[in-house]
């Protein structure tokens, strides 16, 4: 090997290695503002769904809670082509843009086929930013650390699912007799006031350097190296890009679809099991329905709806509490226990929780229902945040090659969207024909197959760099 080919893996190793600044970690949070705003707009219909004054059919309930995952799997499908031919920083923008307009359209809706449509918009702006945050972190996160950047963007979707429950209470809570006119209309139109800050702070970010190295970007490429810590010549910056050229290529295949080799195949596989396993299994259901599920338990006989729902919120936001302090744990320990080791612990804990909860609804009543249910639930949160939840994020990232790491990042985004949506669809159907116990009781089936998928198909990545993680896809295959 030549010194050029030396100096340019240098260059590289020198960015894996690297330990997170400051830097690295504000530039990470300025990344996941978008999983904010994810998560902040996908749980704030679960306040709002009982005071929206228009008349819905069952099915027009289920869309208008999974439509943003509809425009999520339509975001996210497109972002890919588009992030890997225009850059990851470009499309943060205009997603920032796209969350700000479909806050502001859902809370001047005047009927509820513009909150529907704005729901969708909101839903692109979701699945482009899930489909690129992660893609764009892994580019330039150290190797040893990338779980625990990554898992930011999951921790801030937590963050948001909080905040959005809080305002909620706040808001019922400060003008009760708004309820059905002013209040539904400030929890949607105040997701705008962190996607205008987001799209005036991402506007000064740097591009990834990976990206940039791989579109022969290399002045640009220098200037964002050296931002994050590496200091290198117009020499070695040109042989980066020739060595990641030629990583690329090892690991590819051959023909039209050359950069889609087995090792891609085989990664895509992996992801795209492992979201629709996150999505089926169920935790978008306490979290988006979880007010409007848990009214009838506080309701009694007083028949006050906005006292019930209001109490209702506010155990759907210990619950969303849960997820932030697990989801904080898994940001602490991902890099150490590995990323199959924690999925299959997190499944585990999944399938006793909703067994607890199962129980709880069948053989309780009164306040000890309540009490064991809310356990159960917030163990199934708390299982869920800690091993699934930005585990699946995390793969996305870290998987795939450059070349096609936003296109590859996008199906799998897709198909998290799409599974997110027919689950959350169909669930008032399913609801209604056997029952919340048993539609928990099938939840935990399918946590238990994810356990055998998780344990039989997915290679353990922690501690190498992204290109190294190509290399182990291609060598299972």
């Amino acid at each position: 090997m030549s010194s050029h080919g030396t100096a340019s893996r240098t260059v590289l190793t020198d960015l894996d290695q690297r330990s997170p600044t400051s830097f690295y970690w504000s530039l990470t949070l300025l990344a996941t503002i978008g999983g904010f705003l994810f998560g902040y707009d996908t749980a704030n219909i679960g306040s709002a769904l009982n005071f929206i004054p228009y008349q819905m059919s069952g099915f027009v309930l289920g869309y208008l809670v999974a439509g943003t995952s509809v425009g999520a799997a339509v975001g996210a499908i497109l972002a890919g082509p588009l992030t890997d031919r225009f850059g990851r920083k470009s499309l943060l923008i205009v997603d920032a843009g796209i969350y700000a307009v479909g806050a502001l359209l859902a809370a001047f809706a005047v009927n509820v086929a513009i909150l529907i449509v704005a729901r969708t918009l909101i839903g692109l702006a979701i699945g482009a930013d899930s489909a690129i945050a992660t893609a764009y972190i892994a580019e330039y996160a150290p190797r040893h650390r990338r779980g625990s950047l990554s898992l930011l963007q999951q921790w801030m979707i937590t963050v948001g699912i909080l905040v959005s429950y809080l305002i909620a209470l706040v808001v019922l809570k400060a003008m009760p007799g708004q309820a059905y006119h002013t209040d539904w209309r400030l929890m949607f139109g105040l997701g705008a006031v962190p996607a205008v800050v987001g799209l005036v702070l991402r506007a000064k970010m740097p591009e990834s350097p990976r990206w940039l190295l791989r579109n022969g970007r290399y002045d640009k490429a220098r200037d964002a190296l050296a931002l994050l810590g590496v200091d290198a010549t117009d020499e070695q910056i040109r042989d980066s890009a020739r060595t990641l050229a030629e990583q690329e290529r090892a690991a590819a295949g051959k023909g039209r679809f050359a950069n889609w080799g087995p090792g891609v195949r085989r990664a895509l596989f992996v992801v795209v099991v492992f979201f629709v396993f996150q999505q089926i299994t169920g935790i978008n259901v306490p979290l988006y329905y979880g007010p409007h599920l848990l009214a009838p338990l506080f309701a009694g006989g007083s028949g006050d709806k906005v006292t019930a729902a209001v109490s209702a919120v506010e155990v759907t936001t210990i619950m969303t509490a849960v997820n932030v302090a697990a989801t904080y744990l898994a940001f602490r320990y991902i890099d150490r226990i590995g990323r199959r080791p924690i999925a299959i612990g997190g499944y585990i804990g999944m399938v006793v929780a909703m067994l607890i909860a199962a129980g709880g609804l069948v053989a309780l009543s009164g306040t000890a229902r309540i009490v064991v249910v809310m356990v159960g639930l917030c163990l199934f949160i708390a299982s869920f945040a800690v091993g699934v939840g930005g585990t699946g994020w995390l793969l996305q990232g870290e998987v795939f090659p450059t070349a096609v790491r936003g296109r590859a990042a996008s199906i799998g985004a897709t198909a998290d969207w799409l599974a997110n949506f027919a689950l959350v669809l169909v669930f008032p159907a399913w609801l209604a024909g056997i029952g919340l116990a048993w539609v928990l009781v099938c939840f935990a089936a399918l946590a238990v197959l994810a356990i055998v998928f998780v344990a039989t198909c997915v290679p353990e990545t922690k501690g190498l760099s992204v290109e190294e993680i190509i290399h182990k896809f291609a060598r299972r295959t």
